[in-house]
């Protein structure tokens, strides 16, 4: 097997490692992508730490974007040098939730103990999130790549994969926003920052921003916001319902935070929905109150991924950051290299990071 650079997490909560790894090379319907980038994103960061448990030792990293270099006999479509989008979205295309249309919630199990990592003395290595991409290199099925245009620099593409698809989506699919409705989107970190673009795109009327930061709600507003409220306000739904005169049609929680859980059916209008995008650890619980919701027809939803068809989605995106109609670039913090990723995982850990980038091949 080849080997490569790659970030290993040995321990739940410890520095990653920069290491060699084996990365085998693609069979089937595989295919091999060279990375430019990966972004670091929350959930990485929530795996490394151990909030959902998993294998270990592991390579975390899902939010990539690079260059086809190999591809499986059984590839089509797809062919070397082309330019792509990896996501950890890895649909089966047959299961019942696939063939609904609704492929981000796949039934078909993926064992990343068995995928193509091993270790540098050919021990078991987990392919996180059936991606692996805190790496040089990735092989995955071709179903989690899009094609995209070389027109989009690669660190811009890699934030597509998912902070940019879970916000927007969220808004798009989940919540079926139409033209002239009321949002509250609840954090204002780099999905939330998404979710208000996709609101915005999408015609929203009044987009609320909520937030324990000031800085966050003013960099809300450059994307999209038209108020802003502090999150620690005593009752912070009564200042959002009176700046849209009324109560929201979808509540969008961004942030893995049961007090914002706990609040959001309050922001509601009759007939609103609260879209679940943010992921608190296992075993967090949040309260509300099921009869206000009965009466009002209100009802709360779990977004994954926002409920995204990649194929269709991805690229309809690229087209908007093309035409200038979706910042992408303003949503990059800082970029670093492979040799930084402590540092950078670090530095989103402060919660004042958009987005981190990786960039590997310089």
């Amino acid at each position: 097997m080849p080997k490569i650079k790659a970030a290993v997490a040995h321990a739940f909560g410890k520095p990653l490692v920069i290491e060699e790894i084996d990365l085998r090379a693609p069979e089937g319907s595989e295919v091999e992508v060279t990375l430019d980038a990966v972004a670091i994103c929350h959930s990485d960061i929530s795996f490394a730490d151990g909030a959902w448990g998993g294998s270990l030792p592991a390579v975390y990293g899902h939010e990539a974007a690079g260059r086809i270099s190999a591809v499986g006999a059984g590839v089509q479509g797809l062919a070397k040098g082309d330019s792509v989008v990896v996501t950890l979205i890895r649909a089966c295309g047959s299961c019942p939730s696939c063939a609904g249309g609704k492929p981000t919630v796949c039934e078909t199990p993926y064992d990343g103990d068995h995928g193509p990592l091993k270790t540098a003395d050919g021990g078991t290595l987990h392919q996180g999130m059936a991606a692996g991409a805190f790496a040089e290199k990735v092989v995955v099925e071709q179903a989690q790549v899009v094609k995209v245009s070389d027109d989009i620099p690669k660190d811009a593409a890699a934030l597509i994969a998912c902070g940019v698809i879970t916000g927007v989506g969220a808004v798009v699919n989940a919540a079926g926003l139409r033209a002239g409705q009321d949002v509250v989107v609840i954090g204002a970190g780099g999905v939330g920052l998404n979710a208000i673009q996709g609101a915005r795109i999408a015609g929203a009327r009044r987009i609320i921003a909520v937030d324990m930061s000031e800085e966050k709600l003013a960099v809300a507003k450059e994307f999209g916001a038209t108020d802003g409220v502090l999150a620690s306000e005593p009752k912070p739904w009564r200042a959002a319902i009176k700046a849209m005169g009324r109560g929201a049609d979808a509540v969008i929680v961004t942030v893995g935070a049961i007090p914002a859980y706990d609040a959001a059916p309050r922001y509601l209008a009759g007939g609103g929905k609260v879209i679940m995008v943010g992921m608190p650890h296992s075993g967090d619980l949040s309260s509300y109150e099921p009869v206000t919701m009965a009466f009002m027809g209100q009802g709360m939803v779990g977004s994954k991924m926002g409920d995204v068809v990649i194929q269709r989605d991805i690229p309809w995106m690229v087209d908007l950051y093309l035409q200038g109609r979706l910042k992408l670039d303003e949503l990059i913090s800082g970029r670093w290299s492979l040799d930084q990723i402590n540092e950078a995982i670090a530095d989103t850990k402060t919660g004042a990071a958009r987005r981190n980038v990786i960039m590997l091949n310089r």
